[in-house]
Order: C-alpha cells, then sequence, then structure tokens
C-alpha cells in the first residue's frame, strides 16, 4: 500500500496536524491545547500522544540515527527533558539533514516517509522492537 506524504497509516488526520499536536506537547501544552493547536477532537489528539509517548524512545533513536546518517558531521541531538521531546527533536533534526543535503522537506512530511507511514501505526514499526 502506498502511503502519501502527507498521510499516516491508518489515520484520517494529514500528518501535519498530529505533528502540530506532537510539537505542541512536547513544547509542554496539555493535550487540549495540543488538541487546538492541530484542529482535531480532544480524545484523538490523546491518542496520538499516548501513542507516540509509547514508541517516542524508538522514534527518537530511528531519527536520530537518520539525521547522522544524513549529516555525519552532526552534533550530538541535545535531550530535551522528556521522551516526547526528544522523539520529536530527532524528527526536527532529521528533516532538516534531509532538507540541506537532498532537497527542503516539510518535516511531518519527512517523518511520514521515513517512517513508511508508521509513525504512530499501532501496526508497529518493523525496524524497532518497540511498537
Amino acid at each position: 500500500m502506498l502511503i502519501s506524504a502527507d498521510s499516516l497509516l491508518r489515520r484520517r488526520d494529514l500528518a501535519e496536524a498530529i505533528g502540530a499536536a506532537l510539537a505542541a506537547a512536547a513544547a509542554g501544552h496539555g493535550y487540549r491545547k495540543a488538541a487546538a493547536a492541530a484542529g482535531a477532537p480532544v480524545s484523538t489528539t490523546r491518542w496520538w500522544l499516548r501513542r507516540f509517548r509509547d514508541i517516542a524512545e524508538s522514534v527518537r533513536v530511528w531519527f536520530s540515527v537518520l539525521a547522522h546518517d544524513l549529516d555525519p558531521l552532526l552534533a550530538p541531538i541535545l535531550a530535551t527533558g522528556t521522551a516526547l521531546g526528544d522523539g520529536v527533536e530527532a524528527i526536527a533534526v532529521a528533516a532538516r539533514a534531509a532538507s540541506l543535503r537532498l532537497a527542503p522537506v516539510e518535516p511531518w512530511a519527512f517523518a511520514s516517509k521515513a517512517s513508511r507511514g508508521r509513525l504512530i501505526s499501532n501496526a508497529g514499526w518493523p525496524w524497532a522492537s518497540a511498537g
């Protein structure tokens, strides 16, 4: 099955909306403000955040390795203080590395493509033990 770069597997909402909620939560906002940032229902957003927190370490590792593959001279990615924040930061750094090396790319479209659409899928990450 082909997944558009603006979508995630088994999700009706666009990757950009899900990413907005994740970024808001990483910035310290609660799930209600994250839902408002995404323009999504609170219950849906709460599920996204819960799922991302469950796999945040795998996301952080995957995107950190990808970022350093794209830019071998990249400095270590600094911790943010939360697993969710670390995962979101790793996605942002990897997307920036891809933009500089390959072509400009939106962070959440990049996250969708790099995760094969499975960023928060309950179908699991095929390349990581979590999920």
